[in-house]
């Protein structure tokens, strides 16, 4: 593999621009650029969440995320770039079934926390929820395959399920 990046400070977007992968450039506060900015932390706070102690099964489901992570970047930085299918909506949906059967019934909201892996789970769910929310902003003016907007819509949900599977024991939201 060459070199991707051998100078990291080159000045170009003193102007308030950034490249995007086709070498365009637009602002830095461009609805696309929120998206991938948006999709870039929930890569990073799903890679804090794997320094916790995790089950190996959980630990290789989130790398596979990050991949696809990063994959998603890759489809927003080039518009009309596509690396995100319907076969990576139906993993997740594959996952959220599998651990979702472990659990028992929830009967009340959940207060995010109990211990920290489940406490970073929430983190990554309500940064999955913003991405999401960006990508459908981006959306209104570019098209954004469904596939996307799918699997951060899943995987929002999958980091629920499984910041209840990591805690064991849910913290549920006492009504006054």
């Amino acid at each position: 593999m060459s070199n991707r990046l051998s100078v990291i400070a080159t000045r170009t977007g003193d102007d308030g621009t950034t490249s995007l992968g086709d070498g365009s450039r637009i602002d830095k506060d461009a609805p696309r650029i929120a998206a991938l900015g948006d999709v870039d932390e929930l890569n990073s706070i799903i890679g804090l969440w794997r320094c916790e102690v995790l089950p190996d099964t959980i630990d290789a489901l989130l790398a596979t995320i990050q991949n696809t992570l990063f994959d998603m970047g890759a489809t927003l930085c080039i518009p009309g770039y596509e690396t995100l299918t319907q076969a990576h909506v139906s993993a997740l949906d594959e996952a959220l079934q599998q651990y979702n059967s472990q659990l028992p019934p929830l009967k009340e909201f959940i207060i995010p926390g109990g211990n920290r892996p489940s406490a970073l789970a929430h983190m990554a769910r309500t940064v999955s929820r913003r991405a999401e929310r960006a990508v459908i902003t981006l959306h209104r003016n570019e098209p954004v395959s469904d596939a996307v907007r799918q699997y951060l819509n899943r995987l929002s949900d999958l980091c629920f399920v499984l910041s209840r599977v990591l805690n064991r024991q849910d913290t549920l939201w006492k009504r006054d």
